[in-house]
């Protein structure tokens, strides 16, 4: 018997169904012709799936370390089997119709990972993605399959340097701003826009893709201060090679994701979102990867944590520092470290290592001279920067990231806008006053469909000057790279009848991020008349992909999801 035989017992593997006893013959015969070994197919098969495409920066790293991590699934017993999934990058994809697919690739990345390892009777997953939503539909299908998996991010890009200062593609969207206000010329866009992003990897603030970075090593399925690598740094082979020599270990110790990701797990990636001031679409992925493991966990639950949750890492948008700022300073371990000294995290999680999260934590020296990550007695904010809220407007919550804000109430009159498009000429044609609350809606998952983002518009308001001088309300979505008093996820949506849909220009709205509140001050006999007239909207996507979409996806306050999740399992992939 090999080492590799008496390591892994195939017969309780998944790949047994594909490679195991005479009636099998056909399907390895497909394995020889691909010139491997009888030896080489009697090992584990581990799925090596990656996000990686010429689309945009964010992915074009991520196949060459995929194609990395296979020398580590050797290494380690096991059978490399690469494969790729779509990505939609939400750069290219904002502002026009496009950003209406960008959270339904998240289902659609999940999806194809799943009947990719269904179909092939993998025992294993590496998952490697770069852009927002990659990231989350990876770490759903590993939740979904829960079968042995570890995430690699592909790490975030460098700044651009522009007049001595870094930038991102967060300054490029808000000089566009800056220009229809007339106070550049039209040659600082052009300049600004050749320098912001100078090679591979998502996009380098606190935005969405780092976000999700971070909940990778908090919730314990990635490696150890692995995420925050920038992509173009030769350690991200190291790191790729490590992730599927590791693999193979959890598969010899049947460790798998809901092992891993339980309710506690959770929580400490909620407090690692509120803690770096990360992108209000954690508030959205989180339920969402919940939902795959059967745990209840949502909006609510979610800024719940928020509450009691100091904010300690001065990262863009709302601060100084960029992602690879973040990896110097000692990466997202160092922010648990003093987290986990202040009570704040559960310590006893288990991670892809095979030890506890305190246990990783515990191997980390708190570096007192870097300057981006603050020790959580003495928070840059003593909650978190970012906030749920709920009201009359909002009965099923919304959700606003408070980081770098000076202003935490609002109130002025509604001024109101059914489409992206409509709001974002408004804010060109500087027709936008001061005060007032811009009302975004008809763009939640449903009523999109597809809950767009709304970067564009929320940038060019910060370009004009006017960032914390007006309030924009929506049942979309913002990017994580959006500041301001920026409200978003707002249910029910405008599509499904909620308050929202109801309101008209010049309704007085009020906000308070510190007490939580979102109301609409108007008469609920106002209401009734109104709710009485309304009619329900039909959009313009009555087929394909994204009609399909609005037909099952479920309410953003559980995470947009699309079917029953593990809840309603009949059987685990892992157990065939």
């Amino acid at each position: 018997m090999t080492d590799t035989a008496s390591r892994f017992d195939k017969s309780r593997l998944p790949s047994r169904h594909v490679s195991v006893g005479p009636e099998r013959a056909p399907h390895r015969s497909y394995y020889y012709a691909m010139g491997l070994s009888e030896e080489e197919i009697a090992r584990p098969f581990v799925a090596l799936a990656s996000a990686g495409n010429n689309s945009a920066p964010c992915n074009t790293a991520l196949d060459a370390q995929a194609d990395a991590a296979q020398a580590g699934v050797v290494q380690g017993g096991g059978l490399p089997r690469r494969f790729n999934t779509i990505t939609v990058t939400d750069g290219i994809a904002m502002g026009h119709q496009g950003m209406k697919s960008s959270l339904v690739s998240r289902e659609i990345i999940a999806d194809s990972i799943e009947v990719s390892v269904r179909g092939h009777c993998y025992d294993a997953l590496v998952g490697f993605a770069g852009c927002d939503k990659s990231l989350p539909g990876m770490m759903m299908a590993m939740l979904r399959l829960n079968v042995p998996s570890i995430f690699v991010y592909g790490g975030s890009i460098l700044p651009g340097r522009y007049h001595d200062r870094d930038v991102t593609v967060v300054d490029v969207f808000e000089v566009v701003g800056k220009y229809a206000a007339g106070a550049c010329p039209l040659g600082e866009v052009h300049a600004l826009e050749k320098v912001a992003c100078p090679g591979h990897g998502a996009c380098g603030g606190q935005f969405t893709a780092n976000t999700m970075a971070c909940v990778g090593e908090a919730i314990g399925l990635s490696l150890p201060n692995s995420n925050m690598v920038p992509a173009p740094y030769s350690s991200r082979e190291q790191i790729a090679v490590a992730a599927g020599a590791q693999v193979m270990e959890l598969i010899a110790a049947n460790i798998r994701p809901r092992d891993i990701c339980t309710r506690e797990a959770f929580i400490n990636a909620a407090r690692i979102v509120a803690a770096t001031g990360g992108s209000t679409n954690g508030a959205l992925h989180l339920p969402a990867m919940a939902h795959e493991a059967g745990i209840r966990f949502d909006l609510f639950d979610v800024a719940e944590i928020f509450k009691t949750t100091p904010y300690i890492a001065d990262l863009k948008p709302g601060g100084r520092y960029v992602a690879k700022d973040m990896y110097e300073a000692g990466g997202i371990y160092m922010l648990m470290k003093t987290l986990l000294a202040e009570g704040l995290l559960y310590g006893d999680c288990l991670t892809v290592t095979g030890r506890t999260l305190a246990e990783n934590i515990d191997q980390v020296t708190w570096n007192p001279d870097q300057k981006v990550i603050y020790d959580a007695k003495t928070p840059i904010t003593p909650t978190g920067g970012v906030v749920g809220l709920r009201g009359s407007l909002a009965p099923e919550g919304a959700i606003v990231k408070v980081a770098g804000m000076h202003r935490l109430q609002f109130e002025g009159p509604a001024r109101c806008f059914d489409c992206e498009e409509d709001a974002f000429a408004a804010v060109e044609a500087r027709s936008i006053q001061e005060g007032e609350v811009i009302i975004i809606r008809y763009e939640g998952p449903k009523g999109g469909p597809g809950m767009r983002e709304m970067l564009s518009t929320t940038a060019a308001l910060y370009g004009l000057g006017m960032g914390e001088k007006v309030a924009l309300i929506t049942d979309g979505r913002f990017s994580g790279g959006t500041r301001g008093f920026c409200i978003g996820h707002v249910g029910p949506e405008a599509a499904e009848g909620g308050p929202i849909a109801l309101v008209e220009d010049g309704d007085p709205i009020r906000i308070d991020a510190e007490a939580g509140t979102i109301d609409l001050l108007v008469d609920e006999a106002v209401l009734a008349e109104r709710r009485s007239r309304w009619q329900p909207r039909v959009n313009d996507y009555q087929s394909g992909a994204l009609w399909r979409y609005a037909q099952n996806v479920g309410p953003a306050w559980a995470g947009a999801v699309t079917h029953p999740g593990a809840a309603a399992e009949r059987h685990v992939y892992a157990d065939i």
